[in-house]
Order: structure tokens, then C-alpha cells, then sequence
């Protein structure tokens, strides 16, 4: 039986942090590429009390790389060198019965691996790789590439963004009004909030795709992405994490 989603508002509200904020962070030169997926693929990757949030009938992976800037622990600093580097993950999209949205991380690629042994200690699945950003280029193209120092999982994609358009569609406003993510740690299910502004986000034109990623995460797809988008960015923070009651 499918799950129900109904489409969201043009941008729904970012809720408040209910307590401290335990991290700021800057995400810029964001690349979102994402695929259909049946539901009941999306369904095995979900940590225990959430299920796969459907949009057109469909559930969603994505391949998403963008450079965090300014990352910074409560409302303190940046930490110096290693709040800055490149990241490309992989995410599902999590819904709790209560309605509240997620996403649900398979991989995140990061090339600090200091960055990557703290996270993983946290339960967060960071990989440490090479990975690059590639500014744009004489076609105006923005790119990220990933290569993993261990498995060999590669990835390189890009794209020239439509910077006189405004996505503003149901299905990216879905894919990117997202203020938590769903992890599994220590056998329990946590939402970690987070809270921002609108993305700026423009319709973006493929031009480079070559990606394992998506499938040593377990997840096959076929063919050009069916969403491609482009923000230059936003300023994000993270709430306390809680437990979800499975």
C-alpha cells in the first residue's frame, strides 16, 4: 500500500530550535540531483519509526554535493580549518507518523577526516574521500567529484544552473524543505532539527554525470536524474537531538 503524501506549501515555515543550538554551519554551491525510486526500496534503508515520504507516487534518492563554510559548534566560531570542506552525500526522505519530515543519509563523502571519524563516532555514515569542487567553467558549469580512498567508489557530476529562473515547484520545494534528518544510533531512532531560511533554488542543466556513488549506497538507478537544481546557498543550525519513541 502506498503512503500518502500530500504536497507541502510553497515553502513551509522552518520551525523554531526547541533548545541550545549545538552547531552553525554555511552550505554553499549546492548541486541537488535526484531519481525516482519505488517506496518499497526506500523502505528497507529507513531507521525503525519513520517510512519513506512519497511525492507523485514516488520516493526519492538523492545525490547532493555542496561546500560547507563556517562550521561552528553552538553559537561560537567557525572552527578554523576544519570547518570548511566539501561534501557529497546521499539521502532518502523520512516521514514520522506525526507528519514531521526528514532525511535519511546512506553516505556523506568529506575530505577531513577529522570531520569524518567525529561523525561516525555520532553514528552519522561519513566516508572520507577526495572531494572536489570544481567552480564554474567556461561552460558555467558547477560541479563536485568524489573519490573514496577506500572501496574505490568514484563520482563526478555538474551542471550549469538557469540563474534567471526560480524553482519553485512542489516537487523542489519536497526535496529541499528539509529541517532534520532520521539516524540510527546505538539501536535507537533520533531526529537531529535543523532550521534555515528558504533556499534560493534555480533549475540547473546536467552536463557531467559518472556516479557510483548512489549505487555502493545499494540504491540503482537508471538514466539522467528526473530533478536537477542549484542553490548558491543558506545559513543553517542544528538543534538538540531526540529519541523517537519506535
Amino acid at each position: 500500500m502506498k503512503t500518502q503524501s500530500s504536497s507541502p506549501d510553497p515553502w513551509p515555515e522552518a520551525p523554531a530550535l526547541a533548545g541550545p543550538v549545538i552547531m552553525d554551519q554555511r552550505w554553499t554551491d549546492a548541486l541537488f540531483l535526484h531519481w525516482r525510486l519505488p517506496e518499497a526500496t526506500a523502505a528497507a534503508f529507513m531507521p525503525a519509526g519513520v517510512v519513506p515520504d512519497v511525492f507523485d507516487g514516488s520516493s526519492w534518492v538523492g545525490l547532493i554535493g555542496f561546500r560547507m563554510r563556517q562550521a561552528g559548534l553552538g553559537g561560537g566560531p567557525a572552527v578554523p580549518f576544519f570547518g570548511d570542506f566539501n561534501e557529497v552525500n546521499v539521502r532518502l526522505y523520512s516521514r514520522e507518523p506525526d507528519g514531521t519530515r526528514g532525511v535519511v543519509f546512506l553516505s556523506l563523502d568529506a575530505n577531513r577526516l577529522a570531520v569524518v571519524l567525529a561523525a561516525r563516532a555520532a553514528g552519522i555514515p561519513y566516508v572520507w574521500s577526495r572531494t572536489g569542487f570544481h567552480r564554474p567553467q567556461v561552460d558555467k558549469s558547477t560541479g563536485y567529484s568524489v573519490r573514496r580512498f577506500r572501496g574505490g567508489a568514484r563520482s563526478e557530476f555538474a551542471a550549469v544552473p538557469e540563474l534567471g529562473s526560480v524553482a519553485a515547484d512542489p516537487l523542489s520545494v519536497h526535496l529541499t524543505a528539509r529541517f532534520g534528518l532520521h539516524t540510527r544510533f546505538r539501536g535507537r531512532t533520533l531526529y537531529v532539527p535543523n532550521t534555515h531560511a528558504a533556499w534560493p533554488l534555480h533549475q540547473a542543466e546536467l552536463t557531467t554525470l559518472d556516479d557510483g556513488l548512489v549505487h555502493a549506497a545499494g540504491i540503482k538507478v537508471a538514466g539522467p536524474p528526473d530533478s536537477v537544481l542549484f542553490s548558491p546557498g543558506v545559513r543553517t543550525q542544528f538543534g538538540r537531538p531526540r529519541v523517537l519513541d519506535t
